[in-house]
């Protein structure tokens, strides 16, 4: 069979004001395009475990726009999308079945919403994947595909994990290259989609053989690659990773990943971080106000407690080099009006290398969706186009969704602008020599 293989990417908002300013503000729209840029991890996984007498070809959906007509010559296209290009993906569905092509689709989205999807697509593959794609490939060679395959409650063995094949991708269009070394998330925030879906509350290891062998594939390909970790929460097993980062450190890469303040805990793995190459840490810090940082975090409300933290992990961790993205949710419950300037004087005050702003988002299947349209605050219910992190699709509990609104356009503004973002950096730079000279006279 040639199959296609379609990664839904690009980052989506409605709010025409807010692009507006991301055009005027590049700060505000840095990360989104390097998140938009990354190849889709999902589909290369799958790419590389389909057997040899198959033909794949990794397509970025912009890349279908550009067609005049969409191609006719495959007998599977895999599509994989998160909920705010749902439509977009369900569109794609049926102008293959159209031509006669039969589709899978996957993805966060679909696992949650299955039957929705399956209106749409000739077989839906809920959860994770890697577990399903020999059986469908197998159906769709004889021509019997089901409509449904695998569930939320199934989980891969990360020592199974296949070998992603990045040979697929255009080498001169990617400049960060994902590989993962874990999956799921101990802290169960009540907004997080990918922890608590494909978590389940479990968290799992992939070895650090078959992550090294992922790094030095992807650096047969390109030279002095710079790699993201596509993982929820890295540094949970610190030995694993004091193993892992010496490797690192040979293979002489920069990196990137995500964690939670507690890696601010051990000095020394800050430095093997440092000396491996990791060149930004991003931190859901979610609110510098204790009172709506009650609840966000589910299991023993960890983020609360350690608030007071927040400042020196962030001083602590910038110390040894390694910047931090400080990620904030506008919109949470107990927030007023004045939550953008507490941001704002957060961001100044910590030292923050670089932050992020997002508007709570509740993503169907959260525990943050069920709450809110059994309270019905949801504005728009199955209106996914705005699950966005920029869009608002939900009654706020102490402002309007006007105040919200004009509330964050002016944060994004303050945050972003030339003055600040260079006041941000310069700090850093600043302070970050202060601390080497200061550890040198010390040594």
């Amino acid at each position: 069979m040639r199959i296609a293989m379609i990664a839904m990417s690009g980052i989506r908002a409605c709010d025409t004001e807010l692009l507006q300013l991301g055009l005027t503000l590049p700060g505000f729209v840095q990360r989104s395009k390097t998140i938009a840029s990354l190849p889709s991890l999902g589909l290369l996984t799958l790419a590389g475990m389909t057997p040899a007498k198959h033909s794949v070809d990794y397509i970025e959906v912009p890349d279908i726009r550009r067609m005049p007509e969409l191609p006719r010559q495959y007998d599977l296209a895999a599509i994989s999308s998160f909920s705010a290009q749902a439509n977009e993906a369900y569109a794609l569905c049926d102008r293959f079945a159209a031509l006669g092509v039969p589709t899978v689709i996957g993805g966060l989205h679909v696992s949650c919403c299955p039957d929705e999807a399956a209106s749409h697509a000739t077989a839906v593959c809920i959860g994770e994947g890697e577990l399903q794609w020999s059986q469908i490939l197998q159906d769709a060679e004889r021509g019997v595909l089901k409509e449904f395959y695998g569930s939320r409650e199934d989980a891969m063995n990360l020592a199974d994990a296949p070998m992603p094949a990045y040979e697929k991708l255009d080498l001169d269009r990617y400049n960060r290259i994902t590989v993962q070394t874990s999956r799921g998330c101990p802290h169960q925030c009540e907004f997080c989609a990918s922890s608590i879906l494909y978590g389940q509350g479990r968290y799992r290891q992939k070895p650090i053989e078959r992550v090294l062998a992922e790094i030095d594939k992807v650096c047969s390909l390109w030279e002095k690659p710079f790699i993201e970790f596509a993982d929820d929460n890295s540094f949970v097993n610190r030995k694993y990773w004091k193993e892992l980062l010496p490797e690192l450190k040979k293979r002489q890469l920069r990196w990137f990943t995500e964690t939670d303040i507690s890696v601010a805990e051990d000095s020394e793995l800050l430095h093997l971080m440092r000396d491996s190459g990791c060149a930004q840490v991003l931190i859901g810090l979610e609110s510098p106000d204790g009172k709506t940082l009650d609840g966000v975090e589910m299991r023993n409300n960890w983020k609360r407690k350690r608030l007071e933290r927040y400042k020196e992990t962030v001083r602590t961790i910038q110390a040894h080099g390694v910047t931090v993205n400080g990620c904030f949710v506008l919109g949470l419950d107990g927030q007023g009006p004045e939550c953008f300037d507490a941001v704002y004087e957060f961001v100044e005050d910590s030292g923050l290398y670089e932050v992020q702003v997002t508007l709570q988002t509740p993503f169907p299947g959260t525990p943050l969706y069920r709450r809110l349209e059994a309270a019905g605050r949801i504005l728009e219910p199955g209106n996914w186009k705005k699950c966005t992190l920029f869009d608002i699709n939900f009654q706020p509990t102490d402002m309007t969704v006007e105040q919200l609104r004009c509330g964050f356009h002016r944060l994004v503004k303050r945050l972003y602008s030339d003055e600040f973002t260079h006041f941000r950096r310069e700090n850093f730079r600043r302070q970050y020599r202060s601390d080497r000279r200061n550890s040198t006279a010390v040594a």
